[in-house]
């Protein structure tokens, strides 16, 4: 696929719900030995089944993870190459769907694999240096300097890949107050008081909570609520379910998306629907499969399905906003699959809509 623009004709299909509305996306992937260009912006009429595919941003190499500002006015995107890691940033205009280049500047880490915005800073996970860089976020939207680096240590008991630390997401709590930060390599999750007015050390240590030995904490969402915490682990594919409150952790259950153990075990991705009723969490390995849970009174989970997703590599899927889709990107099929949410049961439907894009590994609605 290598063409600017792309119109592509997706199998027909009438959904009893979301009739007549366009969902827009952006598309992270990874270019290196791929056919992606970069980023990507597509659209899909729920009426239709037309989507539209669109080469957002190139000369970006590997942007394999996106974020917004808050004003959604900007986007940063990692630039995970293994040699050369930087991030960049960009204007975004959501009427073409179009990133016009602001700066690019050195990840001060190995392997940025994540990466989020607040008003004053951008933050990143550097998964294979196991460090978590804040940079300075400038009015213009581009990318100023570093203002602090936290580096983690330590190892678990995983002799592949728990021999030292790997910082994999570094998410804020829903009032912003909190940054937590998953340590594959340490089965660690790490609380920081985020104090963004201060010029250096914004994020402060509060608190830390050490999970099962092996398990590989990858990453988290927040009950609709705030007061939970659901972390998917990638080496075990357990959820941990962990009490939040103010800051603080404490361990509260465990569920797993694993339902065949001779199958080799990838957790990669964990959303929860717009209602808050339903949690689902991908497993890619030799499974590729997406679990669904209710999210009981109390917090905890009750299985209610398990999934094919279709395709090979389902790394990171999105919820649309109104929870009518639910779309799953897979790196080594080239392909995302549109999938139709039961908002009451929160079951899953095959719509048969294949939306082919090079290695797309990362969905932002917008």
């Amino acid at each position: 696929m290598k063409k600017s623009f792309l119109l592509v004709l997706c199998l027909l299909f009438l959904f009893q719900s979301g009739e007549g509305k366009i969902y827009r996306f952006l598309v992270g992937t990874y270019t290196q030995n791929t056919v992606s260009e970069g980023i990507y912006s597509l659209s899909f009429d729920a009426e239709s089944g037309v989507c539209k595919i669109q080469l957002a941003a190139t000369n970006v190499d590997n942007p394999s993870f996106l974020t917004f500002s808050p004003d959604k006015n900007f986007v940063y995107s990692v630039n995970e190459s293994g040699t050369e890691n930087k991030i960049a940033s960009f204007r975004f205009d959501a009427t073409s769907g179009k990133l016009f280049f602001i700066n690019r500047v050195e990840a001060n880490g190995s392997d940025p694999c994540f990466i989020t915005a607040s008003k004053q800073h951008v933050i990143t996970a550097n998964y294979s240096s196991g460090n978590a860089c804040v940079f300075k976020r400038n009015s213009d939207g581009s990318i100023g300097e570093t203002v602090q680096k936290i580096q983690f240590n330590g190892h678990s008991i995983d002799s592949m890949r728990q021999t030292s630390s790997h910082v994999h997401q570094t998410i804020f709590s829903p009032n912003g107050h909190f940054l937590l930060i998953n340590d594959l390599g340490t089965d660690l999750i790490h609380s920081f008081r985020y104090v963004p007015n201060r010029s250096e050390n914004c994020l402060l240590p509060y608190d830390s909570l050490k999970v099962k030995q092996g398990s590989g904490p990858r990453h988290l969402t927040f009950s609709k609520d705030g007061k939970f915490v659901y972390l998917l682990h990638e080496l075990d594919g357990t959820i941990c379910i962990i009490g939040f409150n103010k800051g603080k952790l404490l361990f509260y259950g465990e569920n797993s998306v694993v339902t065949n153990k001779k199958l080799k075990t990838g957790a990669a991705d964990i959303h929860i629907s717009p209602d808050g009723k339903f949690l689902y969490a991908t497993n890619r390995g030799e499974a590729n499969n997406i679990t669904c849970f209710k999210i009981l009174k109390n917090g905890l989970l009750e299985f209610v399905e398990q999934n094919s997703t279709q395709g090979k590599g389902p790394r990171n899927f999105a919820i649309t906003k109104d929870g009518h889709f639910l779309l799953v990107g897979h790196q080594y099929s080239d392909e995302i699959v549109v999938f139709k949410r039961d908002r009451e049961n929160g079951k899953l439907m095959d719509t048969k809509i294949r939306i082919k894009i090079g290695a797309p590994v990362c969905l932002l609605e917008y």
